[in-house]
């Protein structure tokens, strides 16, 4: 009877193995684990999975259905890294590039984001660039980036093709590509992919931790 025990067979029911111990505890600091309790959540294994790769340098695609906290999961890492163990700045600050096909999308992903930051108490700053934000706001964020960035693979190329591109990307270390099979097959996914070279070439420091969501 292969598979399955002689004591199973008989009608026994078998042993039940212990409860994993508490993954919240184990894996999310303190803020973080207190934020899921207070919400009344469980992480989700995919949200932790990213975490314990993101620590490991590993890139990761993320594929899961509307509602299982992609967003969070994607984020997730870089707020912990900014949170626990902030590096010292080697240019101007700008820590994670969040690229989307969709300014909407990016404007959506930024106030879904900003809500746990604030409810955390984080002092994280994030914001968006695309077409429609002002000439003034672009220039500053040359020199004074936030440490989440959200925009498209149009900006994207219009700040690497600046004579400052090194210092303003000196400090990435984490990518985060969404609905990326809406950019894969069409010119702007060749963009993307002239931009993110680029980027391994002024920031060859940053670990391989892209993470891609669909």
């Amino acid at each position: 009877m292969s598979g399955v025990s002689e004591k199973a067979a008989r009608g026994s029911a078998p042993r039940k193995r212990a409860a994993p111990p508490d993954s919240t505890a184990v894996a999310l600091p303190a803020p973080f684990a207190a934020w899921f309790r207070r919400r009344g959540w469980q992480p989700r294994a995919h949200q932790l999975a990213l975490v314990e790769k993101s620590r490991a340098g590993r890139s990761t695609l993320l594929i899961a259905p509307t509602g299982a906290g992609k967003t969070l999961a994607g984020f997730l890492p870089s707020l912990i890294a900014l949170t626990e163990a902030p590096k010292p700045k080697q240019g101007a600050g700008l820590r994670t590039l969040y690229i989307s096909p969709l300014k909407a999308l990016a404007e959506d992903i930024s106030r879904s984001l900003v809500a746990p930051i604030s409810e955390m108490g984080l002092r994280i700053s994030v914001e968006t660039r695309t077409g429609d934000t002002s000439v003034a706001r672009r220039a500053r964020q040359r020199v004074k980036p936030p440490e989440i960035l959200l925009t498209t693979p149009e900006q994207v190329a219009l700040m690497l093709s600046g004579a400052d591109a090194g210092y303003v990307f000196a400090d990435l270390d984490t990518i985060i590509l969404d609905e990326l099979h809406a950019l894969a097959p069409s010119k702007r996914g060749d963009l993307l992919s002239l931009g993110l070279a680029r980027l391994n070439t002024i920031a060859p420091s940053r670990p391989s931790r892209d993470r891609p969501s669909s």
